[in-house]
């Protein structure tokens, strides 16, 4: 029982980025779904990396997927 009293003094801590990472990842999605280019491998691609980088997925497709598509 002390020990889940210790790890709920970190749920302050860690709940900002576990919310940080959802909305980013809700935003990348939709933007995701919304380029109506065809659905190629790389579309495809840009949707596992999305899910599966947690934090740092939505960030890269941000940075370099809508850039290349400008």
């Amino acid at each position: 029982m002390e020990d889940l009293v210790q790890y709920l003094e970190y749920i302050p801590i860690i709940l900002p980025f576990v919310v940080i990472q959802i909305i980013l990842m809700i935003i990348a999605l939709i933007d995701w779904n919304k380029n109506k280019e065809s659905f190629d491998s790389m579309k495809f691609a840009w949707l596992i990396v999305i899910i599966f980088l947690n934090i740092f997925g939505p960030i890269i497709y941000f940075l370099f997927a809508r850039r290349n598509n400008k």
